[in-house]
């Protein structure tokens, strides 16, 4: 299985790890505890967990975000707040409460992870100023991560129509028939596209978008430079098929069989990844 993307940032000498969870950013609390004891992070997190205004916190959070939280189970919990021999680790309160909010796990990526609220909210126990420092480099990550995406987004737009010209005029000369309606030319030039949809990903615009309804934007929009560079060149040669009049069932087979050829050619180019890396260099591009 794929591992999450990880990032880390720098907070008072501090490293602290950040894993995508979802649509949400998990924040390493075992890397906050090692701050204010970096022998035993798990005690510091454990004395968190033992006060009666963080397992309420935690309470409502989960009442706002988990439909499946467990009440009568935090009841009890709350209740044994404040007594001497009340103990009380994240394990212990993910299974007893069916809890998202944190996350404990052993390995590559092992440690305590909560959810931004809840680390910031541990991040202010452990220290005011500490927390203070977390937010504003955990902002600058983000919104670093937004200026690239913006800047890929773009690129991959102004690649997949590098040669939207060539391969509409071709439509336009050998696939229009005259007196069309708006509704007709419409079709087709869809048509055409989810053609090279099929032939690169395998699925139309419409099949992706049922089978996606909570993600943005379109098909296009979430394919790899790698799919994109192919993309382009697919666009060229659906031209050039066209002007020879090649049946529209052989041309999806032969354009098919071009993105395989050249999606194995391009996966894992050490030139891709260059080109990635220097994308993602340059300033945001503007809008006109």
């Amino acid at each position: 299985m794929k591992q999450p993307r990880k990032a880390t940032i720098q907070v008072q000498g501090a490293t602290i790890t950040i894993l995508p969870h979802g649509t949400h950013d998990f924040i390493c609390l075992t890397d906050i505890a090692k701050f204010k004891n970096p022998d035993h992070p798990d005690d510091v997190i454990r004395n968190w967990l033992r006060s009666r205004s963080t397992v309420e916190f935690l309470g409502v959070w989960e009442r706002l975000n988990n439909t499946e939280f467990n009440p009568v189970e935090f009841d009890g919990i709350r209740m044994q707040t404040g007594l001497n021999s009340f103990v009380l680790t994240p394990k212990q309160w993910i299974e007893k409460t069916g809890a998202v909010g944190i996350r404990s796990s052993a390995g590559r990526y092992g440690g305590t992870y909560a959810h931004k609220d809840i680390a910031f909210e541990f991040a202010s126990w452990v220290s005011v100023e500490f927390k203070l420092y977390l937010i504003k480099e955990f902002q600058r990550l983000k919104e670093e991560e937004a200026s690239a995406k913006s800047l890929e987004w773009n690129f991959q737009r102004i690649l997949a129509k590098v040669n939207y010209r060539i391969h509409t005029d071709a439509i336009k000369e050998h696939l229009l028939p005259p007196v069309l309606t708006k509704a007709q030319t419409t079709a087709i030039y869809a048509s055409e596209a989810d053609l090279l949809n099929m032939a690169l990903f395998g699925t139309t615009a419409a099949e992706w978008r049922r089978a996606n309804p909570k993600l943005d934007g379109n098909l296009r929009d979430h394919a790899t430079l790698e799919q994109l560079v192919v993309l382009s060149n697919l666009e060229s040669i659906n031209a050039v098929l066209i002007h020879q009049g090649v049946e529209r069932s052989l041309r999806l087979m032969q354009l098919n069989g071009v993105a395989i050829v050249q999606m194995h050619s391009l996966i894992g180019s050490t030139t891709m990844k260059r080109l990635a890396g220097a994308v993602a260099k340059q300033p945001p591009l503007r809008k006109p």
